[in-house]
């Protein structure tokens, strides 16, 4: 299984990002698939989840609004595109495959670097 996460980077308050999230490895629309972040010194934070269609989502209280997530089945990719970034938006941000049957997480991608900053 890989997740490989693409997309961070620097940006002002105010300014979007998209991420993307390739998966390979496994069979990809039989997954929930969920981002995570983890700000500097802090733990880490569920941030979006969506169903295996793709119908479904579900967003923290801190980026709704904000933040959509997606994906396209066809090509084994999840997408989080964030508007109206802030600075506590500042994390590396983290692609996963929720466990099935348990709670947590049994792969993740490497991470991906966003810094919102003026």
């Amino acid at each position: 299984v890989q997740l490989v996460e693409s997309g961070g980077g620097l940006v002002q308050p105010g300014g979007s990002l998209r991420l993307s999230c390739a998966a390979a490895g496994f069979t990809f629309n039989n997954y929930y698939m969920t981002w995570v972040r983890q700000a500097p010194g802090k733990g880490l934070e569920w941030v979006a989840d969506i169903n295996r269609l793709g119908a479904r989502t579900w967003y923290a209280d801190s980026v709704k609004g904000r933040f959509t997530i997606s994906r396209d089945n066809a090509k084994n990719t999840v997408t989080l595109q964030m508007n109206s970034l802030k600075p506590e938006d500042t994390a590396l941000y983290y692609c996963t495959r929720p466990c099935v049957g348990k709670s947590g997480y049994d792969y993740w991608g490497q991470g991906t670097q966003v810094a919102v900053s003026s």
